[in-house]
């Protein structure tokens, strides 16, 4: 266990997050099979087996979102179902995106973003209906220096009426910009985390991450194996990868998961795991030793920003 930043909250150096659990649909490489049963009762039964191996994996950190289905509703469930307390485990969301898909996978939208303070006063109210005390940390889902949203008066106002309440504040970043927007939020203040994407494909953001945590502001890597991409589905099947992977006598996505586990700046990396079988695949990642000789080997993994970027947004759902 550590502590996240200097914000004092307890956490596990491996999270899960609940993108790929609370909805039947998401960009994860191969996430239909990973569902199943799409039923509501089937999902949630299906989350919470992979939540208890979490939990007796040593995970401590969740990470949901208004925008993740049923994801805090059964988040919640799990919680109230284990006797679980926010002395036992360190519970974040997010706000910003509504989901639409109305549980289906051929939705033609899936979500809708919108930042601005109406939407945060009403997620915070339905995050705190479902997740009570449990709530640690609440996030700005995907700000970044377009939407304004970090200099918006009346959301940092909300904001910092909510730090006052005791639950701290942060804000999650995306895109190819995303160390401009880590930049400007240290520069506002006020925030106590950020959550970015870092992985072997995308590393433009370590240099803000590296600050960001100097500043005492708690780090959380989302996106660790870049929507599955870097796994046994993606490009861990075949290349340098899978090769190192098989000579370390693991798997690709521990690997991958183990880069970002060396970053020193790295406070909390997110499995997005569907099942329990890839949990305890990515659960080894804690295991793997990243060396000199693997960060070499594996640099010519890296992708510019903007060719990363366009690739995930033509992932498909499901």
């Amino acid at each position: 266990m550590r502590t996240l930043g200097a914000t004092g909250l307890p956490v596990s150096p491996l999270g899960l997050g609940l993108a790929a659990l609370g909805r039947p649909g998401y960009i994860n490489l191969g996430h239909h099979d990973d569902v199943g049963d799409t039923a509501v009762e089937a999902m949630q039964r299906h989350a919470h087996a992979v939540l208890d191996e979490a939990y007796e994996g040593g995970v401590r950190y969740y990470d949901a979102a208004r925008s993740y289905g049923r994801g805090e509703a059964f988040l919640a469930a799990w919680l109230k179902r284990r006797g679980l307390s926010r002395a036992d485990v360190t519970v974040g969301s997010k706000w910003g995106y509504t989901y639409t898909a109305d549980w289906r996978v051929d939705a033609e939208e899936h979500e809708v973003k919108d930042l601005t303070v109406q939407t945060l006063r009403r997620q915070l109210g339905e995050t705190r209906a479902l997740l009570g005390d449990h709530l640690a940390l609440y996030q700005i889902h995907s700000a970044t220096l377009e939407s304004g949203v970090l200099d918006d008066a009346a959301v940092r106002d909300e904001l910092a009426r909510l730090r006052e309440d005791g639950v701290l504040v942060g804000f999650t970043a995306t895109g190819p910009r995303q160390s401009d927007t880590i930049e400007r939020a240290l520069e506002v203040g006020g925030f106590d985390a950020v959550q970015a994407t870092w992985n072997l494909h995308e590393r433009s953001a370590g240099a803000a991450l590296a600050a960001a945590h100097d500043a005492g502001v708690g780090v959380i890597v989302k996106e660790a194996l870049a929507n599955g991409r870097l796994t046994g589905r993606g490009d861990g099947a075949n290349g340098p990868l899978a090769a190192a992977a098989r000579e370390r006598n693991t798997t690709p996505d521990a690997l991958a998961l183990a880069a970002v586990l060396a970053q020193p700046w790295a406070g909390v990396v997110l499995s997005g795991a569907a099942t329990v079988d890839t949990l305890h695949s990515n659960l080894a990642a804690l295991e793997v030793l990243w060396d000199a000789e693997l960060e070499e080997r594996l640099a010519g993994l890296a992708e510019p920003p903007e060719d990363y970027w366009e690739r995930r947004a033509e992932l498909a759902w499901n």
